[in-house]
């Protein structure tokens, strides 16, 4: 990640630093990105962590903000059939995300940007972030920005995917190419339609039948399409973080202009 992007790490700094840099309005990012849930046979078990606090240094780049360790247990209930794949409950995920979160604003954060990497995590989160004060929070979705969504549908080759599929692995590769092995690189059955449930490695009769637990096509992925994706995504959400915080800068009462 490099010395530079390290420096945004909490856990890297002293107590008093921190509280510090919250009463100077320092904002905050909360990942949350699995460091124990399996991404077929190409990824490794920290796919979603690695990609989290990667998005996380570069946005603590442009703002100057703080990241608190991430929260790397979550719900994720479609892959608990997979050996290492940890999932906590719904309720259980929720209450931590909520108790991590309020605490952060207890300590004195003004704005709380929690970086979401998942997607059953998405339910879970917004109910935690609604129990608490939410002029100070906002929940970043990595996949829903509009150029992220136009870049994917554009270079994807694949019938079907969601999960260590070929938009994911091709972001691995243009992340962390070192940790992925392409030799292993398997697709999911062919679909005729999707449907809701869990992955298994072990019922070829499913319709969620996976041997290597990936959902779509790795095979696809290359370095080139991450690029794409990447910087689509990482221009999304930097357009999401500076807007938030310019909007959260204007003075009570007090008109902005309009840019024409």
């Amino acid at each position: 990640m490099g010395a530079d992007a390290e420096r945004y790490f909490i856990e890297r700094m002293m107590w008093d630093e921190v509280a510090r840099r919250l009463h100077g309005g320092a904002p905050v990012i909360l990942p949350v990105g699995a460091a124990a849930k399996q991404h077929g046979l190409h990824l490794p078990l920290n796919t979603d962590r690695i990609q989290a606090e990667w998005l996380a240094a570069r946005l603590a780049g442009q703002v100057d903000a703080l990241i608190w360790p991430t929260v790397a247990y979550g719900y994720y209930p479609a892959f608990v059939e997979y050996a290492g794949s940890s999932s906590l409950s719904a309720s259980t995920f929720e209450a931590t995300v909520y108790e991590i979160a309020g605490e952060i604003i207890r300590a004195g954060c003004r704005t709380l940007f929690v970086l979401n990497t998942g997607i059953s995590t998405l339910a879970p989160v917004e109910r935690a972030l609604a129990r608490l004060d939410t002029s100070k929070l906002m929940h970043l979705r990595i996949h829903e920005g509009p150029r992220y969504r136009r870049a994917a549908e554009r270079l994807a080759e694949q019938h079907h995917g969601s999960h260590a599929d070929e938009l994911e692995t091709s972001l691995m590769l243009a992340l962390a190419p070192e940790l992925v092995d392409m030799s292993r690189a398997e697709a999911s059955p062919a679909l005729k339609h999707e449907v809701p449930g869990r992955l298994t490695p072990s019922d070829p009769r499913s319709s969620n039948y996976s041997r290597s637990g990936s959902y779509g096509d790795p095979t696809l992925a290359t370095r080139a399409k991450g690029e794409v994706l990447l910087r689509a995504m990482l221009d999304d959400l930097t357009q999401i973080v500076l807007g938030s915080i310019a909007e959260r800068s204007v003075p009570s009462g007090s008109i902005p202009s309009v840019v024409r």
